[in-house]
């Protein structure tokens, strides 16, 4: 065999392993999904009688009735709140480490490597380390079981200002931006009629993986919030799990949570879905020019 005959039969070899590896990570990843999808459409007979992944008799509807019927519909709150939560935090948290990311990349001001480090360090501190001073804080403002207690930290996404820096100096080029100072720009207009556009597959990508975080929070609500009308899904579905767990006739409530997850589920897969075609073709216009 010769070395070109060597070369290409390990390049298909490794590219068939990486395939196979690559696809176990793909079937580990959607197996929780469609678990879900497949147990909404049981009753609680079915549930607890028939094999996980398969099929029962199609109960799709009466659980999503149920849902919509138990404990006065409060789901579709916990659901709007959720959407509220990760919308308003995703939003927020972007434009601030748009703004961060950008002084740290393009400004040159005393202690700028020693506050970047040490923002840095904070993504080595866990967020149930500080969701107790957190409370306090809240506590002293009188913010404790509001929206604003979810809200407010959450829009303090640390890898988003590392994630933008590192972006804004790789795709917002300094000749740029001192062209339009000559010109007689302002900042404020340099940032944000110029800078912040160059930076939209950046500011895609941390709206992104904000919006999933604050979706998927779980242990700061669950401290800050008392009042039943201003839970996320995550905190109203874990509360239903509790009390099927513990009272009888749980059964039929384990039917209406599952149903409740699948839901859940939905609105983070479309936002990606949606956004997903900007990103692309963000990434494709900055590769042309």
């Amino acid at each position: 065999m010769t070395m070109a005959g060597y070369q290409t039969a390990s390049f298909y070899r490794y590219r068939r392993l990486n395939t196979l590896l690559m696809s176990g990570v793909l079937v580990y990843s959607i197996f929780p999904i469609v678990y879900l999808l497949i147990a909404s459409t049981k009753n609680a007979r079915e549930l607890y009688t028939t094999f996980g992944l398969s099929f029962g008799e199609f109960h799709l509807l009466q659980n999503l009735r149920g849902l919509a019927a138990y404990d006065g519909g409060i789901y579709f709150r916990w659901l709007a709140n959720t959407l509220l939560y990760s919308t308003v935090c995703a939003s927020g948290a972007t434009l601030l480490c748009a703004m961060a990311a950008y002084a740290f990349a393009k400004f040159k001001f005393p202690g700028r490597d020693a506050l970047y480090n040490l923002i840095l360090g904070a993504l080595m501190v866990p967020q149930t380390v500080l969701a107790i001073p957190i409370f306090l804080m809240l506590a002293k403002v009188g913010m404790v079981d509001t929206p604003w207690a979810v809200i407010l930290p959450m829009m303090l996404y640390v890898p988003g200002v590392f994630l933008m820096r590192v972006y804004i100096e790789q795709s917002v080029p300094t000749e740029l931006l001192e062209a339009a100072r000559i010109d007689g720009a302002s900042e404020f207009v340099i940032f944000s009629r110029i800078a912040l556009r160059l930076m939209a597959p950046g500011l895609i990508t941390v709206f992104l993986l904000s919006f999933v975080q604050t979706w998927n929070n779980y242990f700061l609500p669950l401290v800050v919030l008392n009042s039943t009308q201003y839970l996320p899904i995550t905190v109203g579905l874990s509360n239903w799990y509790s009390i099927a767990h513990n009272a009888s006739g749980g059964e039929t409530l384990f039917t209406i949570i599952l149903t409740g997850a699948t839901i859940s589920v939905l609105p983070t897969i479309l936002v990606f879905v949606f956004m997903q075609r900007y990103w692309q073709r963000g990434l494709t216009a900055g590769a042309v020019k």
